[in-house]
Parts: structure tokens; C-alpha cells; sequence
């Protein structure tokens, strides 16, 4: 979709690429954006730019600001720890929203931003996704570097496949890992670093086959794609040589790769294959 609104882009952003990547191409197109950085957020690429910096807990100064600088578009991109709230911060904006806002965050990654989203909505805002503004960023159908996946890797991907999209089914993560169709572990709410991090420590024991094994992202079942993509970079090819895996599968269309040039060369240094899986051969969940 172009990007042809008159009006400005607030840029809720987390850590990670994604945000800088997002803010670097409107400055460089000469495109209007507000930085909304929440309290606790590291995100030091924004200095020098239009940048708000406040607390979750004063929806109100936020909406003031996003009318004053004319903003008519949402888009929230990189990671964000979940707030803890402090009832004793709020603006009269906030105080009517607690109840809200307590709620969605005993919710899953999907419901809580679907949530959320649909308070900036109720204010006359409309949501975007990062791949929205970027359009290059999904990996399209295909091995994407020099390293091919071999059969067992094929047989592994699609038993992942399977795994996360019955883990996504209840809003739980993105991403597992299995080696000779034993699943080593799934993403949870620490995320994909966290998973390979835990990967990485499975005993040799424990692992079945001769098959090194393949991390395998996607988004879930019914996402909303404008929100929470799932994403990978150099930093995730790194950690996936690190946990001794013979490559990454992604849905294809479906997931972001930041840096697609650094993360396909690392890859191939690594010799692990990078393949985004056709939706075609995507088998039914169990």
C-alpha cells in the first residue's frame, strides 16, 4: 500500500531495528513522523528527531500531542516490555482507561496490542503496519542466500510449522525449534533470542537424529498483521549459528527481515540456509 497521506506518522517505538529502519526512510523521504518513545524505552537513534517521551500512564498528554503535530496514523514497531501501571500517574485520559488497559495486559501478545490499537482507533487514528511503510521487508517465497535445505531440514521445517501454529491458535509466540522432528523449544513471552538461548543448552542427549535443526517463524493464526510481525535479522542468525541449527524457515510473505542484505551474507558465512517456506506446503495444524 503507498504512503501517500497528507498527514504525520506517530511512530510508537520499541527496540530493535524495525523502528530506526521505519524513521530513517520517512527522513530520508522528507515524510512527517513523531517519535512516541514510552518510559523505559532505549531507543537512542531517535535523538536529533521529532521525539515525545512520556510515561503509559498519560494517554492524555500523548493525544494532545499526536492532534497538535497533526497525526492521523498509528504504527507500533519493535519490541516493548509489558508496562507495569502506576495508578498514582495517571492524567484524567488514563484514569478513564485503567480498567481497560489492566485487563488487555493479562491478555496474549496479539489480544493485548489488538486491544490497545483499538484505543488509538476510538480516538479517530488508524493503525498501520511496519510492512505497510516498508514494503520490501517480508521475505518473499524462495531459499533467499547461497545454502539450500536438505530434506531432513524440509521434514523439520514443517513439523515447526506445525508447532507454531498451534502455539499461535492461543496467542502464545512465533517461532519453535526442531531437529529430526523433536521440538527443542517454542517461543514464549522472552521472545526469539530467549528460545535460542534455551536451544543452545538442550543436552546432545536429548536430541534425536542426525538432523542439526531449524528455527521456524510465522505469524498467528487470525494476527493482525499491522501489529507485532514477526521478525528476523543478522542478530538472529547469529544466535541461530550459536545454537548449532542448519538454518531459519520463515512464512513466506509473512515475516519482516531487517537488513535483508547483512542477514542473508550472515547467514551464508555461517552456512545456515535461510528459507521463506511457501504457504503451499504449509501442512494442517495436529
Amino acid at each position: 500500500m503507498a504512503d501517500g497521506s497528507e498527514g504525520a506518522l506517530a511512530l510508537v517505538a520499541g527496540t530493535g531495528a524495525l523502528p530506526r529502519l521505519i524513521a530513517e526512510d520517512r527522513r530520508r523521504r522528507g515524510l512527517p513522523l513523531l517519535i512516541v518513545r514510552f518510559e523505559g524505552t532505549q531507543a537512542p537513534w531517535a535523538e536529533g528527531m521529532d521525539v515525545l517521551d512520556l510515561p503509559f500512564e498519560k494517554p492524555g498528554r500523548l493525544f494532545k500531542a499526536l492532534k497538535a503535530k497533526g497525526c492521523d496514523r498509528i504504527c507500533f514497531a519493535g519490541a516493548m516490555a509489558r508496562p507495569k501501571l502506576d495508578p498514582l500517574r495517571l492524567d484524567l485520559k488514563g484514569l478513564a482507561l485503567i480498567a481497560k488497559a489492566l485487563t488487555l495486559l493479562r491478555k496474549g501478545d496479539d489480544g493485548m496490542l489488538r486491544g490497545f490499537a483499538s484505543i488509538f482507533e476510538d480516538e479517530g487514528y488508524r493503525m498501520v503496519g511496519a510492512h505497510e511503510l516498508l514494503q520490501d521487508l517480508l521475505a518473499p517465497a524462495g531459499v533467499l542466500g547461497a545454502v539450500q535445505p536438505g530434506e531432513a531440514d524440509r521434514e523439520d521445517a514443517a513439523r515447526a510449522a506445525a508447532v507454531v501454529e498451534a502455539l499461535g491458535a492461543v496467542d502464545v509466540g512465533q517461532a519453535a525449534v526442531v531437529a529430526s522432528g523433536v521440538c527443542l523449544g517454542v517461543e514464549a513471552i522472552a521472545g526469539t533470542d530467549a528460545l535460542l538461548s534455551e536451544v543452545a543448552r538442550v543436552p546432545a542427549r536429548l536430541r534425536a537424529g542426525e538432523a542439526k535443526g531449524v528455527l521456524y517463524k510465522a505469524p498467528k493464526p487470525g494476527q493482525d498483521w499491522r501489529l507485532d510481525l514477526p521478525a528476523i535479522g543478522p542478530d538472529t542468525v547469529a544466535r541461530a549459528a550459536e545454537a548449532g541449527l542448519a538454518g531459519i524457515a520463515l512464512a513466506a510473505d509473512g515475516v519482516l527481515v531487517l537488513g535483508r542484505e547483512e542477514t542473508v551474507a550472515a547467514a551464508d558465512a555461517a552456512g545456515l540456509f535461510l528459507w521463506a517456506r511457501p504457504p503451499e506446503t504449509a501442512p494442517e495444524a495436529p
